[in-house]
């Protein structure tokens, strides 16, 4: 069974960094491309960065462009999002995904796996 799992999540205060994690077990990233979102409560879910095969091109959403970093490790068939001055409005479940192709990837339905989710908590 195909396993996505995030991990990297915590509660910290405006102004600070995470970096979460994905991690994939029985299932290959390669010729993928790999994303993030987040859902905050009573919102829906909306994207917030995703990466292409093999790692070159690199897609932001506005509200995280220029504070987010989205990377990947090939060989390790992990990736992560580093995220930097962090805001509350930042707060959020975070979820990677793997997407069907290796293109940049923004809509939900480009994507066939789900992590569980990790919760970022930032306080102002």
């Amino acid at each position: 069974q195909v396993q996505l799992v995030e991990s990297g999540g915590g509660l910290v205060q405006a102004g600070d960094s995470l970096r979460l994690s994905c991690a994939a077990s029985k299932f290959t990233s390669d010729n993928r491309a790999m994303g993030w979102f987040r859902q905050a409560p009573g919102k829906e879910r909306e994207f917030v960065a995703t990466i292409g095969w093999p790692g070159t091109n690199k897609y932001y959403a506005d509200s995280v462009k220029g504070r987010f970093t989205i990377s990947r490790d090939n060989a390790k068939n992990t990736w992560y999002l580093q995220m930097d001055v962090l805001k509350p409005a930042d707060t959020a479940v975070y979820y990677c995904a793997a997407a069907y192709l290796p293109i940049l990837a923004i809509a939900p339905r480009d994507y066939g796996y789900w992590g569980q989710g990790t919760q970022v908590t930032v306080t102002s």
